[in-house]
């Protein structure tokens, strides 16, 4: 069970930026995109400005009609004003439900109509190549942020109309709704509020001060739409550390930013990382005075964790691993140093936070969950959301007594330390953890650039394959690297760009599995 109960009052995400800058009011935030809401604004700003922007476009919201409880859906191009949006929509007492720009237009406006004639705020590209002209008559008023288009009204007209005041609203509130991964079918709308919101935040923050015990700049490439920004800006902001927002995970373009601002914290997705390998050499260095690696919310393979760890030229460098899902915020952590070998256990995700959060492992047969025989996992966490916005049976069917099946199974040692060994729809009967297997083959080809162990049409197991530069699979270091594992069908080799993936970058492994018998049916 949860050890303590913390006072929590909510993380009032529309004055986030506002209660910062009476902090730390010139502290910077640098982009590597233009803001399609204020392209003036340019690419570094102060927090100060940053909250100004906020109160501006709150105003706006308010001139078009949005008032408090009111639902806004923002769907739009990608870039950190998906972030300030939510915030202005929150200050006036708004309820934001941000969705991926990665989604499709018929996904989108189911979503928007599950949101019940919401205020949409999307842009012209949108409008004319994604989304179908029903949103029209899905939402209550269609909002732009560029662009123009018939029946829109346009941000931008309603500039200078009076600031408004913000309006607060209880901790049990909905304060932002945000889509889950989306790997097993149409994304759920998870709600969260202040309060559950605040809850996932006290951890982290509680983790993160021994760590960093001095000023440093942070550099953050995670999902303009995962409520996980939220509270990774909110350490950033409350400590006074210069941010720096990526939209553009491009390798190149990375090191080219790292290489000039010298990042000391940085916070990216398992997949970001994999793909960062190349910057360990790159002569420049551009990950050198990294001390704290943040991947989050997914087991990472140990060859990333080494990587990254030994291309650090701090002293002591740390990566942290944070386990957990949109559902109920980060639960386990583990952290690795260059100690900790190439070996390391990857599927060890690590223990729960202290005082925070709980993990049990429940049997799927009666027997004794074990690495042979894993079973559901289960999280009990303060910062659970509510529910899944209009589909409560859905969400209460997920919970037992308090207890959040992760739809995850592994198991526990006799130290507590939570092994994750599979997605319970990805299980392969009598083949072991797929994920397992990938690290082995990640640890062993150092030209792999992705591998998805997955079920084929006659139930085997089908290894895809990506390599670096989509460079032909060299089959007979293959052939060794497999040898120790179970046995699999052939591997079939795919262009890394042509992965079906979430918007944190995870691989959809159903509909890959999907999209491999398509092509077998074809043949």
């Amino acid at each position: 069970m949860i050890l303590q109960r913390i006072a929590n009052r909510g993380i009032r995400l529309g004055t986030l930026f506002e209660r910062a800058a009476a902090k730390h009011g010139a502290n910077v935030l640098i982009l590597d995109h233009d803001l399609d809401i204020a392209p003036e604004l340019g690419r570094r700003a102060t927090v100060a400005e940053i909250a100004d922007l906020i109160d501006d476009f709150a105003s706006r919201l308010w001139a078009a009609k949005v008032r408090p409880g009111q639902r806004v859906v923002v769907y739009k191009s990608d870039g950190f004003d998906i972030t300030l949006l939510a915030c202005a929509a929150a200050r006036i007492g708004a309820v934001p439900v941000l969705l991926s720009p990665q989604l499709d237009g018929e996904t989108v406006a189911e979503l928007v109509r599950r949101t019940d004639e919401p205020f949409l705020i999307t842009d012209q590209r949108k409008l004319e190549t994604v989304l179908p002209p029903a949103v029209f008559e899905l939402a209550d008023r269609v909002l732009l942020t560029s662009g123009s288009h018939p029946g829109a009204t346009e941000l931008r007209t309603l500039a200078g109309t009076p600031r408004v005041a913000p309006v607060t609203m209880p901790p049990d509130h909905p304060t932002l709704i945000t889509h889950t991964s989306g790997t097993t079918g149409t994304p759920k709308l998870a709600v969260h509020t202040g309060r559950t919101l605040q809850a996932r935040y006290r951890p982290q923050a509680t983790v993160v001060a021994p760590l960093i015990r001095r000023r440093e700049t942070i550099a953050m490439h995670v999902s303009f739409v995962h409520s996980r920004l939220i509270t990774a800006l909110a350490i950033s902001l409350f400590r006074g550390f210069p941010i720096l927002v990526l939209a553009d995970a491009d390798p190149e373009h990375v090191a080219d930013l790292f290489a000039r601002l010298r990042p000391g914290i940085l916070e990216a997705h398992p997949n970001s990382f994999k793909e960062w390998e190349e910057l360990a050499q790159d002569p420049r260095r551009p990950l050198a005075n990294v001390k704290l690696f943040s991947s989050t919310f997914d087991a990472i393979h140990p060859r990333t964790v080494q990587t990254m760890l030994n291309a650090s030229r701090r002293r002591a460098p740390v990566f942290g691993q944070l386990y957990g899902q949109s559902e109920v915020g980060p639960a386990v952590v583990r952290t690795f140093s260059r100690r900790r070998g190439p070996d390391a256990d990857g599927r060890c995700v690590g223990m729960p936070f202290p005082g925070f959060t709980d993990v049990r492992v429940v049997s799927r047969n009666g027997k004794e969950p074990s690495e042979a025989d894993p079973g559901f996992i289960e999280v009990r966490s303060d910062g659970r959301i509510a529910t899944y916005l209009g589909e409560q049976a859905r969400y209460d069917k997920q919970v037992d007594d308090g207890w959040w099946r992760m739809g995850d199974v592994g198991y526990r040692t006799k130290w507590g330390c939570v092994h994750l060994l599979d997605r319970e729809v990805d299980l392969i009967e009598g083949f072991g953890s797929t994920l397992a297997a990938e690290d082995t083959l990640f640890a062993k080809l150092d030209d792999l650039a992705e591998v998805v162990i997955i079920p084929g049409p006659d139930g085997r197991a089908v290894p895809v394959v990506c390599t670096k530069d989509d460079k032909p699979l060299d089959r007979a270091a293959w052939n060794a690297a497999a040898a120790s594992l179970p046995p699999m069908a052939e591997p079939v080799q795919w262009r890394l760009a042509d992965l079906p993936q979430t918007a944190t970058t995870k691989i959809k492994r159903l509909e890959l599995a999907g999209l491999l018998a398509a092509d077998a049916q074809a043949a």
